[in-house]
């Protein structure tokens, strides 16, 4: 569940920071699929793990970038931009990764992203295996969560935030710069699901493939409602939709198999 869902915290977290800041940016599922393809390609070219990471956020924030230009700037209709933006973003890989189609991640990237075990934390029984034995992914998934919690309710820039979201026009005259924050936060947002796409690309499925984030950002837009914008219940929410995705393949593992209990 925590492996699955991984890739769901990150895209969900990166669009409450863009809903939080006053912005519905439906293109999530493009800005993953873009990360994917580009933190996959760069992986494959340089065999080097941490240029694959920022290749998938510079692919990720590009693409929000695109979003903010059109909506922010020029005032364009969210909806319809955030759809094109998916549009665009499954053209982009389509391109992109039409060479890398079949191929695996090579041995260099496999390896970064082993398990790690916690030091004593993973000893501790049945939390310590579910929770600490897992890839830097999943730990920076952790960090990640919890600095977005500091950084909304503990901080300035956290307070302002969430003030351009519930009345932009409020946030405006008590002197705060709406369209800069609107632009950093979306990008932000972006950086988070591109990362959330190369998840999926260089660790759950090592394999380059055609439509490999298989609708999650969708999934990822809905749990930010689930989660009422919050970055605890966004971890939690995750983590049960990615059981929910993975129970499936788990039941097949067992030799369980739905179909025979339905005839």
């Amino acid at each position: 569940a925590i492996t699955a869902g991984t890739p769901l915290l990150f895209a969900t977290l990166g669009e409450i920071y863009t809903e939080r800041v006053g912005n519905t940016n439906l293109g999530v599922e493009g800005m993953m699929i873009m990360g994917a393809v580009v933190g996959f390609s760069t992986g494959f070219l340089t065999q080097n793990a941490a240029l694959a990471l920022a290749g998938a956020v510079l692919a990720g924030s590009a693409g929000a970038l695109i979003y903010a230009v059109i909506t922010i700037t020029l005032r364009a209709n969210q909806i319809v931009t955030g759809l094109a933006l998916t549009i665009f973003g499954t053209g982009f890989a389509s391109f992109v990764g039409k060479p890398y189609v079949g191929k695996a991640a090579p041995e260099a990237i496999k390896n970064f992203f082993r398990v790690i075990e916690i030091p004593l934390l993973s000893d501790i029984p049945f939390i310590g295996e579910i929770l600490f034995r897992h890839d830097v992914f999943v730990y920076l998934g952790y960090i990640v969560t919890f600095w977005t919690l500091i950084y909304f309710y503990k901080t300035r820039w956290g307070l302002n935030l969430r003030s351009i979201g519930e009345s932009a026009a409020s946030a405006d005259a008590s002197g705060i710069n709406i369209e800069k924050y609107k632009y950093i936060h979306t990008i932000i947002g972006g950086a988070l699901a591109g990362l959330g796409g190369a998840y999926l690309s260089l660790v759950t499925i090592p394999v380059w493939q055609e439509g490999v984030t298989g609708g999650r950002g969708w999934i990822a837009v809905a749990l930010v409602i689930f989660a009422s914008w919050k970055p605890i219940k966004a971890m939690f929410g995750a983590l049960l939709f990615g059981g929910l995705d993975i129970i499936g393949f788990r039941l097949q593992g067992m030799g369980i198999h739905v179909s025979q209990y339905l005839i």
